[in-house]
C-alpha cells in the first residue's frame, strides 16, 4: 500500500493538565468533551489534591444534566427553557435535548423558546406538591467560522473558578485535534484535478467510551461525532475548494476516511494519503431472513445468482464488481436496487428477499442490483470492526466520494462507474418505476464542533419512522400518489411498525417541530415531482437502520422486502388502469 504522511501529531489530555495545573483549596467548574468515567476519575484525582471541582460535559450539557445531577424524584412536571441564538436554527438548542422527553418516565415535559441566545437552560421542575424549583444549566458555546466558511453556534470547553460569573473558554484536546486535521488538510497542496487521491485518512486515537442511553438505539458517542464532523467538514472543505454549491453531490475528491477509535492516553491524530482497498471483510453466512447483521459481500453475491435470470455487472472505482440480475418476463417491468449509501444495509437484504420471492413467480419481471456501492460497502465493513455501532457516514458515497444518484452519463466523464448499473437496468426492461431501497440514522446524529445540526441533513439528524419519499415525472402524479397509497396500506399490516412510526414521530416532534410530511396510512411520505430520476417513478424508503442489529435488523429487512413486493404488485394493476393514458 502506498502511503503519504500529511500529518502526525499528539495532543495533552486537557484533564491531565486542568489535575497537574490545580493547586490545594482551588475550587472550579470545568466543561470538558469527556466521557462520564473520565470525569468522575479527575474530580477525584483534583479532591485527592484538596481542590473542589465539578467537571461536566460540553457536549449535549442539558442531557447529561438529568443523567448525572438532576434528580427527578416527586417531580410531576418539567419546563425547559432553551435559547434562542441568531447564528443557528431556532430548534438548536432544542434539538440538543434530545432525547430527554423518553428519558423523563410519564412526567409532563415541554419546551419552551426564550427570546434571547445566552448559553444556558432554564429549568423549571413542578413537583407532585405543586412546589416548584428552577435549576439553571450552562451550555458553553462559541460563535465562529466553521471550516465551510459559515457562522456557526458550536459546544465548546470551558472553566469557570468559584466566585466568577462568566468563566472563560477553555480549548479541549477534542477541539485541539479536529483543527489541526482541518488545518493540514487546508494546508495540502491538492491540485487541480477531480479526484484528488485514492483515501484520505484521518485516524484519531480518542479515550472516550460510548454510553448506550434507554431509548431505542441511541447513545453518547464523543467518538462517533467526531467521525461525523471531521468527513462533513473534509467534503465542505473540498466542495468550497472547487466552487461548488453546498448542496452539490457531484464532487469527486476521493474517499475521506476518519478512523477514530477508543484510546487510553494521549490523543493521537495520523493523517495520510492510502491507495483504496479491493477486497472485502468475510464474514459467515446467514439465513436470508432471519439476517441479524450485514451480509458479506460473498453472500450478496451467492444470494443474487440464486435468483437467476441474467446477469449483468459493472465496475467501481477500485474495480469491485456492481452485480444485478434481469429476470425477464411478461408482468409490467420494476427496478429494483439497494445500498446505494452504503451504510444503510437493510435495503441490501431486502432487496434480496424480494427479488428471491418474485423469481418464483411465472411472469416475473424486473431486474434487481442489491448493493450498488460496493467500495462504500466494503469501506463500511472495515469501520464496523471498530464500532458496529457508528454511523459510519464516511462509507456513504463511493470512493470517488461523490452520490452515485447524482452522476450521469452526460457529467460522469470517464467516471461513469455504478451509475451504469441503473442505466443499463432501465435499458433492457424500459422500466417506468425504481424501487431503491435506503435507510437513514437509528440515532442521533450530531456535528458538535461546526454547529451541532448536520448542514443540509437537519432532517436527518433524529429518527422519525419508516418513510417514503416518491419522485415522479411531470405527468406521472396520479400513478405516484395510487402506488404510495397502495404500498403504504400494505405496510401498516406489519405487526409493530405503525407503532414505531407513532412513537419515533411523537419524539422528533417533541424535540425537532414538525416532520413537514404528508401522512399517508400512518406513514410520513415526501411526494413530489422531480425530472431527476432516469424513470418516471421513484418509490424511495428511508427506514432507520444504521447500527442496528438482531430482531431490530430483521424487521427492518422485512419491512424493505414488504415494500418492494407491494410496490411491484400495485404497480402491475396501476400501470394497466392507466399506462395507456400516461403513454
Amino acid at each position: 500500500m502506498t502511503l503519504s504522511l500529511l500529518a502526525e501529531r499528539t495532543f495533552e489530555r486537557t484533564l491531565d493538565r486542568i489535575i497537574a495545573e490545580a493547586r490545594a483549596g482551588d475550587e472550579f467548574e470545568a466543561w470538558v468533551f469527556d466521557d462520564r468515567k473520565t470525569r468522575k476519575t479527575a474530580e477525584e484525582a483534583l479532591a485527592a489534591k484538596s481542590v473542589k471541582a465539578r467537571i461536566r460535559s460540553a457536549y449535549k450539557p442539558l442531557l447529561h444534566a438529568f443523567l448525572e445531577e438532576i434528580d427527578l424524584d416527586g417531580i410531576a412536571a418539567i419546563e425547559v427553557r432553551y435559547p434562542v441564538h441568531k447564528h443557528a436554527p431556532k430548534n438548536r438548542f432544542r434539538l440538543e435535548c434530545y432525547p430527554l422527553a423518553a428519558m423523563v418516565g410519564e412526567r409532563r415535559i415541554c419546551f419552551v423558546q426564550r427570546e434571547d441566545g445566552d448559553f444556558h437552560y432554564d429549568v423549571l421542575l413542578t413537583g407532585t406538591d405543586s412546589s416548584v424549583r428552577e435549576v439553571r444549566v450552562f451550555a458553553p458555546n462559541r460563535v465562529h467560522e466553521d471550516p465551510a466558511g459559515e457562522p456557526a453556534v458550536s459546544p465548546t470547553g470551558w472553566i469557570r473558578p468559584a466566585g466568577e460569573a462568566e468563566g472563560e473558554r477553555l480549548v479541549t484536546d477534542y477541539e485541539q485535534v479536529y483543527a489541526a486535521a482541518m488545518e493540514a488538510i487546508a494546508a495540502h497542496d491538492w491540485g487541480e484535478t477531480e479526484p484528488f487521491f485514492q483515501e484520505l485518512n484521518i485516524r484519531i486515537e480518542y479515550p472516550a467510551e460510548d454510553e448506550p442511553l434507554p431509548v431505542g438505539d441511541e447513545v453518547m458517542s464523543l467518538r462517533e461525532a467526531l467521525h461525523e464532523d471531521l468527513y462533513f467538514s473534509g467534503i465542505e472543505f473540498f466542495t468550497r475548494k472547487t466552487g461548488r454549491a453546498f448542496t452539490d453531490r457531484t464532487l469527486r475528491p476521493g474517499q475521506i476516511v476518519p478512523e477514530v477509535v477508543q484510546g487510553s492516553g494521549e490523543v493521537t491524530l495520523r493523517i495520510e494519503l492510502r491507495d483504496f482497498t479491493t477486497d472485502f471483510i468475510p464474514s459467515p453466512d446467514q439465513q436470508l431472513e432471519k439476517a441479524t447483521a450485514p451480509l458479506s459481500a460473498e453472500q450478496i453475491a451467492a444470494e443474487l445468482a440464486a435468483i437467476g435470470g441474467s446477469s449483468f455487472n459493472a465496475s467501481a472505482r477500485s474495480g469491485r464488481q456492481i452485480r444485478a440480475t434481469y429476470v425477464e418476463g411478461t408482468d409490467i417491468p420494476v427496478m429494483i436496487s439497494g445500498g446505494q449509501h452504503a451504510n444503510e444495509t437493510t435495503g441490501v437484504v431486502g432487496a434480496l428477499r424480494a427479488a428471491q420471492i418474485l423469481a418464483k413467480r411465472p411472469r416475473a419481471h424486473f431486474t434487481v442490483a442489491p448493493s450498488e456501492n460496493p467500495d462504500g460497502y466494503a469501506l463500511h465493513q472495515r469501520l464496523r470492526q471498530d464500532n458496529p455501532r457508528h454511523m459510519s457516514h464516511a462509507a456513504r458515497y463511493t470512493a470517488l466520494g461523490d452520490d452515485l444518484e447524482y452522476r450521469s452519463a452526460e457529467n460522469a466523464g470517464p467516471f461513469l462507474f455504478e451509475k451504469a448499473i441503473r442505466l443499463e437496468a432501465k435499458a433492457k426492461t424500459g422500466a417506468a418505476l425504481h424501487v431503491n431501497l435506503h435507510g437513514y440514522p437509528s440515532h442521533e446524529w450530531t456535528r458538535p464542533l461546526s454547529g451541532y445540526i448536520p448542514r443540509n441533513f437537519s432532517m436527518w439528524m433524529v429518527p422519525k419512522g419508516f418513510f417514503l419519499v416518491v419522485r415522479y415525472h411531470n405527468g406521472w402524479d396520479k400513478p405516484a400518489r395510487a402506488l404510495t397509497d397502495a404500498v403504504t396500506r400494505r405496510l401498516a399490516q406489519i405487526p409493530g411498525l405503525i407503532e414505531m412510526n407513532a412513537k419515533q414521530i411523537a419524539l422528533f416532534e417533541t424535540h425537532a417541530g414538525e416532520t413537514g410530511f404528508e401522512m399517508v396510512n400512518g406513514f410520513p411520505c415526501l411526494i413530489s415531482e422531480d425530472e431527476r430520476g432516469i424513470v418516471p417513478v421513484t418509490l424511495i424508503t428511508e427506514y432507520p437502520d444504521e447500527t442496528i442489529y438482531g430482531e431490530a435488523f430483521i424487521a427492518g429487512h422485512t419491512a424493505q422486502c414488504e415494500t418492494v413486493l407491494a410496490a411491484y404488485e400495485a404497480w402491475q394493476e396501476i400501470m394497466k388502469e392507466s399506462g395507456a393514458a400516461i403513454a
